[in-house]
């Protein structure tokens, strides 16, 4: 293949510069109250999270090193506790946020158009945040992302329950995109928020101008009994047409994450590590 080579890669597996230079400053540095220091490098136990991440296995099934005694280098729950500990410290927002930053100072994000759309992932397993998607005929939880037109995601995704409505959890997006946008200096304002027509209420498109920016949603006949009157709503049909080609690779490039590790997991956060976890490289690779 040919091409942008940060389309194509899914890290799994980070250098110790990129590590250093992207992930390092946000991790917490100590292993917590319980058991001794671990053996190994942060680097190194951060590379074996990537790579549960992207094989979808079961903590207890990681392939492990072996050391020069010819046993695991690490066990695998030490791993997992390091992995939650990060989580619940908010290393993973650090992560994510600092991605951003890097993206915005470097010129690389174009915030002339913001695209967003929501997506349902299967979890078979069982999780703390699931539902039943008559509309995918899967069980699974729900998510909606926003991405500039370079397929950057710029805030984080907002998860519910897959039997969720779409167009409500865009309220809850939003905060989260202008509190992103305030903590790294991006200016939001006159930008275009594309969304499909399942968004198209006066709730969404008031939530949209009163952040200063302009929505672009086709009107959805089904969401009225009889026409508007008045002059129609703006929308750009080719701006539309773009986010088969943004935001709908960003669902497809999260999809190469088998579902797995979404059932094994009790959480419904691990679409933040993905999305974090592909940040580093992607500066890296731009």
């Amino acid at each position: 293949m040919t091409g942008n080579p940060c389309w194509q890669t899914i890290p799994t597996k980070l250098s110790e510069a990129q590590f250093e230079q992207f992930v390092l400053p946000h991790l917490a540095k100590g292993h917590g109250r319980r058991g001794p220091a671990p053996t190994l490098s942060l680097h190194r136990i951060f590379n074996y999270v990537l790579q549960v991440l992207y094989m979808g296995c079961q903590w207890k099934t990681l392939p492990i090193d072996r050391n020069a005694q010819g046993l695991p280098e690490i066990h695998y729950t030490r791993i997992y506790r390091i992995f939650r500990r990060w989580q619940a410290m908010g290393c993973i927002d650090a992560i994510f946020a600092a991605s951003v930053r890097r993206l915005h100072y470097d010129r690389l994000l174009d915030l002339t158009v913001i695209h967003g759309d929501g997506t349902t992932t299967a979890a078979k397993k069982g999780g703390d945040n699931l539902g039943y998607s008559g509309h995918k005929h899967l069980k699974g939880d729900k998510v909606v992302a926003l991405c500039d037109r370079h397929c950057n995601v710029i805030a984080p995704f907002v998860t519910a329950a897959g039997n969720r409505n779409e167009s409500p959890m865009l309220r809850d997006a939003l905060p989260r995109l202008s509190q992103m946008a305030r903590a790294i200096g991006m200016n939001l304002k006159g930008s275009i928020v594309s969304l499909d027509g399942v968004y198209d209420c006066r709730v969404n498109r008031k939530a949209i101008f009163n952040r200063g920016m302009v929505p672009n949603i086709p009107e959805n006949s089904r969401a009225r009994k009889t026409s508007k009157c008045g002059r129609k709503r703006r929308f750009n049909p080719a701006i539309f047409e773009e986010r088969f080609r943004t935001i709908e690779r960003v669902f497809a490039w999260e999809d190469k994450y088998p579902p797995m590790p979404r059932s094994h997991e009790t959480g419904n956060q691990l679409h933040l590590w993905t999305d974090a976890m592909a940040a580093p490289a992607s500066c890296d690779a731009q």
